[in-house]
């Protein structure tokens, strides 16, 4: 039953890579409305990386230049390749999109990172 849903996250030490993947399944959604939010505890929910308009991408200022979103349209799956990986990275990766204009989130996939 569940339709999004996220993988990839574990524990790398800094400077470090991994690759995130996001894949959904059912009706109404759109791979083009895809992205990354992360959370740690006692913060809010933030935007990493999405895509922009149908070409496009976005991303949190302090992932630029070190992570790319990516998607593969076949596979209605989106990834989030994150490289030089920091401590500050460390938190609980999710993957958003919408169904049928209503946002949906994963299950999240932790992803910790040591000095």
């Amino acid at each position: 039953q569940v339709q999004l849903v996220e993988s990839g996250g574990g524990s790398v030490q800094a400077g470090g890579s991994l690759r995130l993947s996001c894949t959904f399944s059912g009706d109404g959604f759109s791979i083009y409305t895809m992205g990354w939010y992360r959370q740690v505890p006692g913060k809010e929910r933030e935007l990493v990386a999405s895509f922009h308009g149908s070409d496009g991408t976005m991303y949190s200022d302090s992932v630029k230049g070190r992570f790319t979103i990516s998607r593969d349209s076949s596979k209605n799956t989106a990834y989030l390749q994150m490289e030089m990986l920091q401590p500050a990275d460390t938190g609980v990766y999710y993957c958003t999109t919408y169904q049928f204009g209503i946002r949906k989130w994963g299950q999240g996939t932790q992803v910790t990172v040591s000095s």
